[in-house]
């Protein structure tokens, strides 16, 4: 039976390097798709025509019904709509009782903006290779990884392997901001019994992650002609005031004892002011400024305590200021309400992942603990779905020239197609 299953194996690895080509090809073609927030319809729609026609798949491309989502745990919220913005699934169902494990394989498609584009060496959308590398935003976060699960599935598949248990693989919107597509899925009714998403983390298994909100900060002032400047007051100037609040407050939160998943992190937790928008002339004192940050906290921490907290500081912080005291910021909270995550790494589904990276691989697993989030958490925290991570190497992510390793992508490939005939099992 072992050298049936060895046997079987070398059939989908080889079929992997037959498709090498087409894989590549496809990755490029996804990675031409400008997919960033809102403008994600044209790949889904081009991913859920492949799914059908190229891999016979069942499929599923349906859009994300706020009013469901919004009473359900981890749900974040948002101040846009998802008209025309589809999750897509594809199922490839077993042919026969169960006999395995079912197995989510999920991707996000979403990407970020690469402005400014002027920093770029290559063109964001271009997909260009470069010995072996390719670059483009969101190739290596993470269009690169959904490739690989896509392509392991399709070697299983043409290799002619049946499987003895349902396969889902998801296409989601979001994971960025909210992580709403993935949280519309699950609750749509498409779960199993362990998950996998190949976040570029590189071919390590993702045991932790922090938490993450979204916080918006408007703070006024009063607007007049430079001129008359000794009498306005320049809410840039006070917004000064509480972006340095948010550095103290980042020099607070790590001073208190670390989670232990994050004890061998020396900065685990990060506020990052990504966002600022104030004035529209340069001889006029504005009178308004917002800016937007993100914050990180530990697994266990209830994200809405962490907002009271924050605001609770920002507050404070006003207070030490004449004008603030007087004329109070606004503070919101909007898109990640992310709660974090830490895992055991007794969970069945790190045993078997160990044992495809280590028959692909010929290491030994390691672990790895992130200072960002992933949509793992939903299935952990929410569904009973045991899910990590792992995926390709590259570089520049959310930055200029963003870039994959080509070679790690179809070793990730067949990773994954190891890890699905051994979670799945093979119908004989």
């Amino acid at each position: 039976m072992i050298t049936q299953k060895s046997d079987i194996l070398e059939k989908v690895l080889n079929k992997i390097e037959e498709l090498w080509d087409d894989e590549v090809a496809f990755l490029q073609k996804i990675g031409s798709y400008p997919s960033t927030l809102g403008n994600e319809a044209a790949l889904q729609n081009f991913i859920a025509s492949y799914f059908t026609e190229e891999m016979q798949l069942q499929t599923d491309k349906f859009v994300p019904d706020v009013k469901r989502i919004s009473r359900l745990p981890g749900y974040s919220p948002v101040e846009w709509s998802y008209a025309g913005r589809p999750v897509v699934v594809g199922q490839w169902k077993t042919n026969g009782p169960k006999i395995g494990k079912s197995l989510i394989l999920q991707g996000h498609i979403d990407v970020v903006s690469p402005e400014p584009v002027s920093l770029w060496n290559y063109n964001p959308w271009g997909s260009t290779i470069v010995g072996d590398r390719m670059y483009g935003r969101g190739l290596q976060d993470m269009k690169s990884g959904t490739s690989a699960m896509i392509f392991a599935v399709k070697a299983i598949k043409e290799a002619g392997i049946e499987l003895g248990a349902d396969v889902l693989l998801q296409t989601v919107i979001e994971e960025e901001c909210t992580g709403n597509g993935a949280l519309a899925a699950l609750d749509r009714g498409y779960v199993a019994d362990g998950a996998l998403i190949p976040e570029p983390f590189g071919p390590t298994a993702l045991k932790a992650q922090v938490g993450v909100i979204w916080v918006r900060v408007r703070v006024t002032g009063l607007g007049a002609h430079v001129e008359r400047a000794d009498r306005a007051v320049n809410a840039i100037e006070k917004a000064y005031i509480l972006i340095n609040a948010l550095g103290e407050y980042r020099k607070y939160i790590n001073s208190r004892p670390k989670h232990p998943a994050f004890k061998d992190i020396n900065h685990p937790l990060n506020v990052n002011v990504g966002k600022i928008h104030a004035g529209d002339w340069p001889s006029n004192v504005p009178a308004e400024c917002v800016f937007e940050a993100r914050i990180g906290f530990y697994p266990d921490q209830d994200p809405q305590q962490i907002k009271d907290e924050v605001k609770a500081w920002l507050l404070e912080a006003a207070k030490e200021d004449e004008w603030l005291h007087e004329v109070e910021p606004e503070i919101t909270f909007y898109g990640f309400h992310a709660e974090g995550v830490s895992l055991d790494e007794d969970m069945e589904i790190f045993d078997a992942l160990k044992n495809a990276h280590k028959t692909t691989t010929g290491e030994e697993l390691q672990y790895f603990v992130s200072t960002c989030t992933t949509d793992i958490r939903f299935y952990n925290l929410y569904y009973g779905i045991p899910a990590t991570c792992y995926g390709p190497v590259g570089g520049s992510m959310h930055g200029a020239d963003e870039w994959v390793n080509l070679p790690s992508v179809k070793a990730v490939t067949k990773t994954y197609a190891a890890f699905i005939l051994d979670w799945c099992g093979i119908r004989n």
